[in-house]
């Protein structure tokens, strides 16, 4: 095993290893991403792979967590171009949720290989509040429900996208049927709207 010859600082590297990481996943699956595995494709001893995670699931929380601040950043870029009306945000929240769906299959990966582990509940819930206030804030303006009656909608509209994702992935449904449902169910969600 070669260890490479540049030194990065303690951030550099870390996203130097989830970097490699999410490539690891890609192409050998969650199964085959160990800290072992890790070190030896991002070219480093062993011993950082482990200073950087402790854990294989500590390794896969956080690449967990950048692939889903990955997916928010991805939404807020796309709810900026939106035109400002209800329908536009409602269209470009769900084109991005499905672009992230379909585009970063390490996501269900790692999820998947994270099922039973207590901190991964913890960190779904967080990341899931995250998100619904994202969604939350940008539907406001649109809505003349109250920001709490809202953000219960908005977590209910986001557990039909996930199993809309599901569809979707199956081949079960088109991109285009699938941002077209979810933008329905979010515009019919705000209920007395201001602006369609």
């Amino acid at each position: 095993m070669a260890t490479t010859s540049t030194r990065l600082s303690k951030q550099a590297r870390r996203e130097q290893l989830l970097d490699t990481a999410v490539a690891l996943v890609r192409t050998r699956g969650a199964d085959g991403l160990t800290l072992v595995t890790l070190a030896e494709a991002a070219g480093v001893s062993r011993p950082i792979a482990y200073d950087h995670f402790g854990t294989r699931p500590g390794l896969l929380l956080a690449l967990y967590r950048r692939l889903d601040e990955r997916h928010r950043a991805a939404i807020a870029q796309t709810l900026q171009d939106a035109a400002p009306t209800a329908g536009e945000v409602a269209r470009a929240i769900s084109t991005a949720y499905f672009a992230c769906a379909t585009d970063m299959p390490e996501l269900n990966a790692v999820s998947g290989a994270l099922k039973g582990n207590p901190e991964m509940e913890t960190v779904q819930h967080e990341l899931m509040d995250s998100y619904t206030d994202l969604m939350t804030a940008a539907l406001l303006p649109y809505s003349r429900l109250s920001p709490e009656a809202l953000r219960l909608r908005c977590a209910g509209v986001l557990g039909a996208a996930e199993a809309i994702a599901v569809q979707l992935n199956r081949e079960r449904a088109t991109a285009d049927d699938s941002v077209a449902a979810l933008t329905d169910l979010i515009v019919g969600s705000l209920a007395a709207t201001a602006d369609r």
